[in-house]
């Protein structure tokens, strides 16, 4: 290719060219690395939450960048302030036929709340997901099952925000409405059927573990803690501290390795469904001691009676209204909520954005109280 001079020249005069080339390269990567840094900061930085004493490892870590990434469903969400009531408005149960809730609001209240519901629930449908006569001006009757579902949680949204407030604003006033599930779809992500048993030539222990599913997030844990725990209330423990003690696992009563590894399953749950680690509730060194909880522990445990009431009360009961295509795989139950329905990962649902400070309807079981926009508009 080249001259023969040039070849001949060469190879009298070598040079080595490797080590100057590795050094600009090394240096321009320096340079270009150094410049992203400064341009879009340190990725793998972290931060922490502290959720105990110092120096003994009680901290939540994140990264940065998903702390400070938002909740990708928050733009999307609706809201709009109250109308604040005149004396002597109409009220919804005396305009509409068939207002079993929601009656004692005024017309134009009673209206904004009905197509926040529909932008939460179902934007593309709109009025005629839950009215099947709504292009025809027709809202009374009670022709398909999502109205009925859709006024139950209604009053449960009601009850949640007054009877437990004191888990959905533990922090400050956050509250509960539809979209904190819902998030835009007729069915909110992240509900659970009962599956158990799993391995069905089996019965006992080895028929709800060693088989992954969605509700032991996966793992080869028991399948059934969701159902044991947020909808029975079996008790939730560990075996004991000391090593082969005896007991007999056919006593129902009985707390054996087993109940540690359900225990460990509906553990597991909760980080997922929360983003955090075991030390926001407890103290690693100390597990089984409650005086060594952190505060968050009684929060949790407040949540698991609450979810277990909601399955209970609320939920489970619809599986008579709900269509075949609703229900359960394997025992054609109604859907039930758990911590991820709400929350979807993170500590904070809609990481505390405040649902209810539009909705104060949503947020009693009795009059709404308008008080707030009222000054406002003053």
């Amino acid at each position: 290719m080249f001259p023969r001079w040039f070849n001949d020249w060469n190879s009298r005069n070598p040079t080595n060219i490797y080590v100057p080339a590795i050094a600009v390269g090394t240096l321009g990567g320096a340079v270009v690395a150094a410049a992203l840094l400064v341009q879009w900061g340190q990725p793998f930085a972290t931060t922490s939450i502290q959720t105990g004493p110092p120096g003994i490892g009680m901290v939540v870590t994140d990264f940065e960048s998903s702390v400070a990434a938002a909740d990708p469903t928050i733009a999307d969400y609706y809201t709009e302030a109250p109308y604040p009531p005149e004396v002597g408005e109409p009220l919804a149960g005396e305009v509409y036929k068939n207002v079993q809730v929601l009656g004692n609001l005024t017309e134009g209240n009673f209206l904004r709340l009905m197509n926040a519901m529909t932008q939460w629930v179902s934007p593309d449908e709109g009025c005629a997901y839950c009215h099947a006569q709504a292009d025809e001006g027709i809202y009374a009757p009670d022709n398909i099952y999502t109205k009925v579902v859709s006024r139950r949680m209604i009053q449960m949204t009601q009850v949640i925000n007054e009877e437990w407030s004191g888990h959905v604003n533990y922090n400050a006033e956050v509250g509960v409405n539809c979209y904190t599930c819902h998030r835009g779809e007729h069915v909110p992500s992240d509900i659970w059927f009962r599956v158990d048993p799993t391995v069905r030539s089996f019965e006992g222990w080895s028929g709800v573990q060693n088989r992954a599913t969605v509700q032991s997030q996966y793992t080869s844990l028991p399948s059934d803690a969701l159902y044991q725990y947020l909808y029975n209330d079996a008790q939730i423990a560990v075996h004991d501290l000391e090593s082969r003690v005896e007991v007999w696992p056919a006593d129902e009563d009985s707390q054996d390795w087993q109940h540690t590894e359900r225990t460990f399953s509906l553990m597991n749950y909760f980080a997922n469904s929360l983003g955090v680690n075991c030390v926001f509730c407890h103290n690693s060194r100390a597990f089984y001691d409650p005086e060594q909880f952190t505060p968050q522990w009684s929060n949790a445990s407040l949540a698991i009676l609450m979810v277990q009431d909601l399955n209970n009360v609320y939920l489970e009961p619809l599986g008579d209204v709900y269509p075949p295509h609703r229900l359960g795989p394997v025992y054609a139950d109604a859907p039930k909520a758990a911590c991820k329905t709400c929350h979807k990962g993170y500590n904070k649902p809609m990481q505390g954005l405040n649902v209810i400070a539009d909705w104060p309807e949503l947020a009693t079981t009795g009059e709404p109280d308008y008080s707030l926009v009222e000054q406002a508009s003053n």
